[in-house]
């Protein structure tokens, strides 16, 4: 009995260690935006500043940003994100990612975005971005140095 008393100790200590190295900003937890989701927050806001190893968000995010509608009044609630290889929708076609209904797109799915071209689409029509991607912050440059993500 003294022997399983002594293992008590030790295993508690264990316990708090494995479950202390749970935290937040860990990259294997699942987080990917959903149409008409509202777990997003923070709209506008460079979402992989938090999102990212070592963060305070849940999940490392691959690509993430924010849309508003078209009149820039207000953030889109619905829509896509989508990755082509070539520019203005030509190419092929390689990931879609949906945007929510706070506005906001993000994924922590492994996904290549160096060189692709992204569209946001929604039933009203499609915007193109000219220029191929280096980054899946989106709201590093929008919003920022460059116009804000809008949908038709």
């Amino acid at each position: 009995m003294k022997r399983i008393l002594s293992l008590i100790p030790i295993t508690m200590l264990f316990a708090v260690v494995l479950f202390s190295c749970e935290k937040e900003g860990a990259c294997d937890e699942y987080n990917v935006s959903e149409i008409n989701g509202d777990d997003s927050h923070n709209f506008g806001n460079n979402c992989m500043q938090c999102h990212q190893a070592g963060g305070e968000g849940e999940g490392c995010f691959v690509a993430a940003g924010s849309v508003k509608n078209a009149a820039l009044t207000a953030p889109a609630t619905s829509g896509q994100v989508e990755f082509y290889t070539e520019a203005n929708g030509a190419g092929t076609l390689k990931y879609t990612i949906h945007i929510d209904a706070k506005g906001n797109f993000y994924t922590t799915e492994a996904m290549t975005l160096t060189g692709l071209y992204p569209a946001i689409k929604n039933a009203n029509g499609t915007h193109y971005m000219g220029n191929s991607l280096s980054t899946g912050a989106c709201n590093s440059c929008h919003g920022n140095s460059t116009g804000v993500l809008y949908a038709h």
